[in-house]
């Protein structure tokens, strides 16, 4: 007996030793990226854009190429941590790029793009954008670089190094790296960092074109982390306005932007930490969602990965789109349907001329 207590206490004492070492490795190995990082767009075009000209923008979050209608993530209480094979996340960025290259649009933002991740096999989808695109400028930001997270035991998610990709058919003269508020406590190694850019495009009449691409924390239940990412959003948006640029902000906001998505789609009312409305009363002045007719169409940008896809039963909402500035005309905007084959998003596509 006394045997059998002295290996029960080893054993629990070794597993303590590990998860204590576990927790400080998480810790250790945590860091931010700096605010303020100043990017190196690779250009592939020289010129500007012009006013009085109609022009297509795409926002397109691609969930790493690891969420095909089929899939279902453990995060939302589905069954999986990592993409099937490095072959479908092969395959789904085929599908992503197919699917781009119908719109042909001007200006392309992607958001949750990794570059070097377990969950996505080490597929470098950066490189993969910026091969198959290669007669756009680009530019690349890192959103976050997360240690290696051990859960679910099964299957770890692993690491994960990932962040936002802009595509221009224009010459991107600058691009800035701003880090947005998150979580302080434990919840940061499962949010992981956030953080938008502006890059700069010249327009004929002297002016330019500040285009954001950005995604809004997901998983954080504080709402205070919620209000401080907007509340920085909305300063740089004002102080490029000042500037007397034009401002097109495209992304995922992880935010509800019809403000009544469930009575639109008719799902629950309740809401999910991702699908708050979108304050649009505390836009600055002089700036408005672009979300004309997306109602009465009907069509999703986003699904719920708790289970696989199935069309009229799972959770839907608009959570993906645009923000522009007064100077701007918007002329269309649509959600692309695509059935979610290749992504758990649709992407959404505007069309608009720089007065």
């Amino acid at each position: 007996m006394k045997k059998f207590f002295k290996v029960c206490l080893m054993f629990v004492f070794g597993f303590a030793i590990i998860i204590g070492g576990y927790v400080a490795y998480l810790y250790l190995s945590y860091h931010r990226l700096a605010d303020n990082i100043k990017l190196r767009p690779q250009n592939h075009q020289e010129t500007a854009l012009k006013t009085g000209t109609t022009y297509k923008a795409m926002t397109f979050n691609i969930g790493y190429a690891a969420y095909p209608a089929s899939y279902s993530f453990f995060m939302d209480g589905g069954k999986y941590s990592r993409a099937y094979s490095r072959q479908s996340v092969e395959q789904d960025m085929a599908g992503i790029t197919k699917a781009v290259k119908e719109e042909n649009p001007t200006l392309a933002f992607f958001q949750e793009v990794d570059t070097n991740a377990d969950r996505s096999f080490h597929v470098n989808e950066v490189n993969w954008l910026q091969r198959q695109f290669i007669d756009y400028s680009n530019v690349y930001a890192q959103n976050y670089d997360s240690a290696y997270l051990f859960y679910p035991f099964t299957r770890p998610i692993g690491k994960a190094k990932s962040g936002l990709v802009t595509l221009a058919k224009a010459k991107m003269t600058d691009s800035t790296r701003y880090s947005l508020p998150i979580d302080t406590d434990f919840n940061k190694f499962m949010d992981l960092d956030r953080a938008f850019s502006v890059t700069h495009i010249p327009v004929e009449n002297g002016k330019k074109l500040s285009v954001f691409n950005l995604h809004l924390s997901a998983f954080t239940q504080n709402a205070k982390v919620r209000r401080a990412q907007l509340n920085k959003l909305f300063t740089k948006m004002k102080s490029e306005s000042a500037n007397g640029n034009y401002v097109l902000v495209a992304g995922d906001y992880n935010h509800d932007m019809l403000g009544d998505s469930p009575k639109v789609f008719g799902t629950t009312e309740k809401r999910e930490n991702w699908t708050h409305p979108f304050p649009v009363d505390q836009l600055p002045k002089g700036f408005r969602v672009a979300n004309d007719g997306l109602a009465a169409a009907k069509v999703p940008s986003v699904r719920a990965n708790g289970t696989p896809f199935h069309p009229g039963k799972t959770y839907v909402s608009l959570i993906d789109g645009f923000l522009v500035s007064d100077n701007i005309q918007v002329k269309s905007v649509h959600v692309k349907y695509l059935g979610f084959a290749n992504s758990d998003h649709n992407p959404e596509i505007l069309q608009f001329e720089l007065k």
